[in-house]
């Protein structure tokens, strides 16, 4: 059984920085693809990045330059470096597993139904 356990969130002021992590157990991160989302009250959940068993990543348009997804082997933990961080990124953030698959497919690494496993969240607040 995968589980997900996601710690970092808490509150920043605008253009601070936090570190989520994503301790996971039952599978090895580094044999699949691995993803953050977040997702604000009333808006859809969204992909922030991701990275696979290469550790090649992928970021949204929207954090480029200010998101690093990392991930720790030997912790078999998943990373997302925040910087410069703004009001309007205020959200749950959750990491997620896509199990089985090693690469994260072009065009839906950023969709939510593409991945099969999911921690429970942890909250990011950016006031201005």
């Amino acid at each position: 059984q995968v589980q997900l356990v996601e710690s970092g969130g808490g509150s920043v002021q605008a253009g601070g920085s936090l570190r989520l992590s994503c301790v996971v157990s039952g599978y090895i991160i580094s044999k699949t693809c691995m993803g953050w989302f977040r997702q604000a009250p009333g808006k859809e959940r969204e992909g922030v990045a991701a990275i696979d068993s290469n550790a090649n990543t992928r970021d949204a348009a929207s954090v480029k330059g200010r998101f690093t997804i990392s991930q720790g082997n030997a912790e078999n933990t998943l990373y997302l470096e925040m910087n410069s961080l703004k009001p309007e990124e205020t959200a749950t953030y959750y990491c997620a597993a896509n199990v089985g698959l090693t690469y994260c497919r072009t065009f839906y690494w950023s969709r939510a139904d593409d991945y099969n496993s999911w921690g429970q969240g942890t909250q990011v607040t950016v006031s201005s």
